[in-house]
C-alpha cells in the first residue's frame, strides 16, 4: 500500500490516511452569526465521503471581531456547539476525522466577502474596529488597528481556550491554531507587524510569547490524547521579516508546549511579499521543520497529483499532505488517488459503488 494511504497515529489518535482537507473559508454563515449551515455540511461532508483522512473546518473566529468577514464561522458562544456537532458527527460516521481551525483575523478583519470585492468594511457600516499587536495597517489604504493591551490579550487567550473547549464538546477530534497568512498570531510573530516595546515585542522570545500563551490555553482545554496542530507561515518573503530559521526555532518551542504537527504554509503578512509559486513550492518548509525541529509536518501548496503527494511522503519531506484548491475542484480526489497508487477502490461508499470505474 502507498504511504499516502497508510494510517497515521498522532497522540494516539488514528487517522485513516494522510490526505488532509485544508481549512478553506467559505464565507457562508447565512445570518452572520458564525454558525455553519447546510452549505458547510455538504461542503465538508462531501470530502469525508470522498475518502479524506481528516476534514478541517475553515478558520473559525474565537470572538466576533476576529472574523475576516461578517460571513465567517465562529465558535465564541455555547450556542454554536450544536451546529458544529452535526457536521462533526457526519464526518466521523464516514470514517474521517473532524478537525477545526481556530482563528483571529487581527488587522485583516472586517472585510466584505471576496466575490463582493473584499473591500474594507468600516465600523458602523457592516464592519467593526480592528486590532493588532501594533498600530500598523496591513497596507497604506487599510485602517490602522487598535494596539491590543495586555488585558485584551489575556481575554483573547481565554477566548481561544473557551473555543477549544466548545470544539471538544461538538465532537471535533483535532484542533489547529491559525498562526499564518498575516492574521493576528502571525502578526505577533513578525518583526515587521509587531513593533511593541513591552514583553510581547522586540526579541524573538518576546514575539512568540503571546502565541505560546494561546497554545497553553488551548492545550489545557483539550483532552491529553487529542492532537493539536499549528498552521504557520514559515516565511513571509520579506527582508528582515519572519523566515524559515525562525520557524524551525518556533516549532521546537511549540513541540515543548504540546503541539503535535506544523501545517507548513507561508506568506500573507505583507502586500509587498516577493513570492513565486510552483507545484509543491512550500514543501521545502515542511522538510526543514520536520528535520530541524523533530516534529510532524504537513505539506501544502499546489499539490495536485497523487504521485507528487506520494513522493513527498516517501522522501521524508512531510508526514501528511494538505490539499486545498484541489479538493474544491475534485471532492473525491482520494478515490482516484487510491486507484492510481494502489490499484484499489476500497474508499468508495456502498451508495456509490455502482460508479466504480471498471
Amino acid at each position: 500500500m502507498s504511504l499516502l494511504f497508510d494510517p497515521i497515529y498522532i497522540r494516539g489518535k488514528k487517522i485513516k490516511n494522510r490526505i488532509f482537507v485544508s481549512p478553506m473559508c467559505q464565507y457562508s454563515s447565512e445570518k452572520e452569526d458564525g454558525k455553519p449551515t447546510a452549505w458547510h455540511m455538504v461542503h465538508l461532508g462531501s470530502r469525508a465521503v470522498g475518502g479524506a483522512g481528516l476534514v478541517m473546518v475553515e478558520a473559525t473566529a474565537v470572538v466576533p471581531e476576529g472574523r475576516i468577514t461578517p460571513k465567517d464561522l465562529g465558535i465564541w458562544s455555547d450556542e454554536h456547539i450544536a451546529s458544529f456537532a452535526r457536521i462533526a458527527k457526519f464526518i466521523s460516521e464516514q470514517g474521517a476525522t473532524p478537525g477545526i481551525q481556530l482563528a483571529h483575523a487581527g488587522r485583516k478583519a472586517s472585510h466584505d466577502v471576496p466575490w463582493a470585492g473584499n473591500k474594507v468594511l468600516s465600523d458602523g457600516y457592516g464592519g467593526w474596529a480592528i486590532s493588532g499587536p501594533s498600530p500598523l495597517p496591513f497596507d497604506t489604504e487599510w485602517p490602522i488597528p487598535y494596539q491590543l493591551t495586555i488585558e485584551d490579550m489575556n481575554c483573547l487567550a481565554k477566548a481561544f481556550g473557551d473555543a477549544a473547549g466548545r470544539a471538544v464538546q461538538a465532537g471535533i477530534e483535532v484542533i489547529e491554531l491559525h498562526f499564518a497568512h498575516g492574521y493576528l498570531l502571525c502578526e505577533f510573530l513578525s518583526p515587521l507587524s509587531n513593533q511593541r516595546s513591552d514583553l510581547y515585542g522586540g526579541s524573538f522570545e518576546n514575539r512568540i510569547r503571546f502565541p505560546i500563551q494561546i497554545v497553553d490555553e488551548v492545550r489545557r482545554a483539550m483532552p491529553e490524547n487529542m492532537p493539536l496542530f499549528v498552521r504557520l507561515s514559515c516565511s513571509e518573503y520579506m527582508d528582515q521579516g519572519w523566515d524559515i530559521g525562525d520557524s524551525v526555532l518556533f516549532a521546537k518551542e511549540l513541540k515543548l508546549h504540546g503541539v503535535d504537527l506544523i501545517d507548513c504554509s507561508s506568506g500573507g503578512n505583507s502586500p509587498y511579499q516577493q513570492l513565486q509559486t510552483y507545484p509543491g513550492y512550500q514543501v521545502p518548509f515542511a522538510k526543514q521543520i520536520r528535520s530541524g525541529s523533530e516534529i510532524l509536518t504537513g505539506a501544502v501548496g499546489l499539490i495536485t497529483d497523487p504521485k507528487q503527494a506520494e513522493e513527498i511522503l516517501i522522501s521524508g519531506h512531510a508526514d501528511v499532505i494538505f490539499l486545498g484548491r484541489e479538493f474544491l475542484r475534485t471532492p473525491y480526489w482520494p478515490l482516484y488517488a487510491e486507484k492510481i497508487l494502489d490499484s484499489k477502490n476500497e474508499l468508495w461508499k456502498d451508495q456509490y459503488a455502482r460508479a466504480i470505474p471498471r
